[in-house]
């Protein structure tokens, strides 16, 4: 039955293949695919990235009648799906060429997009762009997101790309690394206004490569904090402006990252009510944490939120690739050591943020932290946390010693493939979904349109869902869209998901393993050893 099942599959692969490179929408022949696409990684995103519904698998898309006879829909896998809708999309720019209109693919499946919501609405949005004109047919093609970036490589690999690739977030473009086309010319050939945008956006996406995408989804960062723990423990909360002070033991003080620090060890309470700086705390009894790095982990995670993002490769191919982290990002993860395990700890140990009673992992939406950093998609999913009684809001970034903020902007776009053969075509198409196709799709993405005149819609809904929730709060959220990280923290490096995956492990070796165990300084070292062989095999 295996055998059986894998040579249809084959079959399939080997017919929309065909098909696809068949179709117009793909330049003949193809730019060499890097040597990240080519791999076809199958590590997941992470969810960090991209938003929470991405992992939701639509069901498959109804084969045309010419493609040969799939297993009922409930057996079939995702490569099978996969392998279907792509033969389905064939088949749709075969008739708009034949109808004298010019195709162009939509690749959905690399990022969020597949759940059936967000899947009608994408239906709908090529419904009304395809009405709106007659000249292109914009066609949707849509495979699940575990079969996502192998379909993807494979199309690409054998010269039959899509035109446009998303959303996807900056790790799931970067498993694809030189595959992008630079939009430079064609913005300036089309006129598109990118004032429309913050500036540091639309900075954010112009890479080596060029201006490889445009501002779209984002997902700015801040300081959530619980009030009613400060108030406990009578500390002011964090400012809601950028260049405010902070007010300490009566004192102004810069909202940086040591006051941040201090602040955090107050708010760490064992189970005598002592806190952190206090004589007779135990950390064996921690009940309440100070601060929860939640979901951002990552070292670069840490050193782009301490001392700023940087270019972190060194070298032009494979063989001369060299790692090139900051200082700073050392320090910083020092410091996340140093907040676990240090005599006055703020951070909660591998151990104690694993289990249940700190929520395997999400310690502030189980009211067991009192200030978390992450990005905006966290207000998804506080329903534990709602349901407990408790409230957020969220106050700014700290700033470094020297008073600069370094911020982290999650970001989600569309790409257009350097190896489509209808640039100006594809970016009328890009165009469209990041403007008014976006007034759809953003809200079933759940993301913070990048169109500042279209944002107070989303935080309006915020405020329905949160209602205790403060304007003040949805103004720092704004703001941090003014500090993105750029380059991104999960900018390109070679391998990229196994590099990046490293880094995921020291996190797991540093949160597990007490100094009387571990070296920092070693194993710091090794870390950059291994992203050194890494990048060049």
């Amino acid at each position: 039955m295996f055998v059986k099942r894998l040579v249809s599959l084959l079959a399939l692969v080997v017919i929309a293949s065909l098909l696809l490179a068949a179709c117009g929408g793909a330049a003949q022949p193809a730019p060499a695919p890097a040597p990240a696409a080519t791999e076809a990684p199958a590590a997941v995103e992470p969810v960090a990235t991209e938003a929470p519904a991405a992992t939701e698998a639509p069901a498959a898309t109804e084969a045309p009648a010419e493609a040969p006879t799939a297993a009922p829909e409930a057996t079939l896998t995702a490569e099978e799906q996969a392998v279907i809708a792509s033969a389905a999309a064939a088949e749709e720019v075969k008739a708009a060429e034949a109808a004298g209109k010019t195709p162009i693919r939509w690749f959905v499946g690399v990022g969020t997009g597949t759940s059936p919501d967000q899947v009608a609405i994408q239906e709908e949005v090529v419904k009304d762009f395809n009405a709106s004109q007659d000249k292109i047919q914009l066609v949707l093609e849509i495979v699940p997101y575990d079969a996502g970036r192998d379909t993807l490589a494979t199309q690409i690999a054998s010269g039959a790309g899509p035109d446009i690739v998303g959303p996807v977030g900056w790790g799931g473009s970067n498993a694809f690394y030189g595959q992008w086309l630079d939009l430079t010319e064609q913005i300036a050939a089309s006129g598109f206004d990118v004032s429309v945008f913050d500036p540091a956006l639309v900075d954010s996406f112009q890479t080596e490569e060029g201006q490889v995408g445009l501002p779209f989804a984002v997902f700015p960062s801040a300081v959530y904090f619980v009030p009613e723990y400060f108030d406990e423990v009578g500390l002011e909360y964090p400012p809601q402006n950028y260049g405010d002070k902070y007010v300490l033991d009566g004192e102004e003080v810069d909202w940086n990252w040591d006051t941040f620090t201090e602040v955090a060890k107050r708010l760490t309470i064992d189970v005598n009510g002592f806190n952190a700086t206090e004589e007779g705390f135990d950390p064996t009894q921690i009940v309440q944490v100070g601060y929860s790095p939640q979901w951002q982990t990552h070292p670069n995670y840490f050193g782009v939120f301490h001392a700023g993002s940087d270019y972190i490769v060194e070298g032009k191919e494979k063989g001369s690739f060299s790692v090139n982290l900051p200082e700073g990002w050392k320090e910083a993860v020092q410091w996340a050591y140093d907040g676990m395990y240090g005599e006055q700890p703020f951070m909660a140990t591998g151990p104690m943020s694993n289990s249940p009673e700190f929520g395997n992992g999400n310690l502030f939406n189980m009211g067991k932290a009192a200030m978390a950093v992450t990005p905006l998609w966290y207000t998804c999913c506080l329903a534990d946390f709602v349901n407990a009684g408790l409230e957020f809001q969220a106050g700014v970034l700290p700033t470094d010693a020297a008073g600069q903020v370094h911020g982290r902007v999650d970001a989600d776009t569309f790409r257009i493939w350097k190896g489509t053969k209808h640039p100006a075509e594809a970016f009328a198409v890009l165009s469209y979904l990041i403007t008014t196709g976006g007034d759809k799709l953003l809200p079933v993405y759940g993301a913070l349109p990048a169109i500042p005149e279209k944002q107070d819609a989303f935080f309006a809904k915020k405020s329905e869902q949160y209602p205790f929730v403060t304007p003040e709060t949805w103004e720092v959220f704004k703001a941090g869209l003014s500090y993105p990280d750029a380059p991104s923290a999960e900018q390109w490096m070679p391998n990229w998901n196994e590099a990046f995956a490293r880094g995921d492990t020291l996190w797991d070796l540093l949160q597990n393993t007490p100094p009387s165990q571990l070296k920092f300084d070693a194993e710091w070292q090794k870390y950059l050893d291994d992203l050194n062989v890494i990048f060049n095999k």
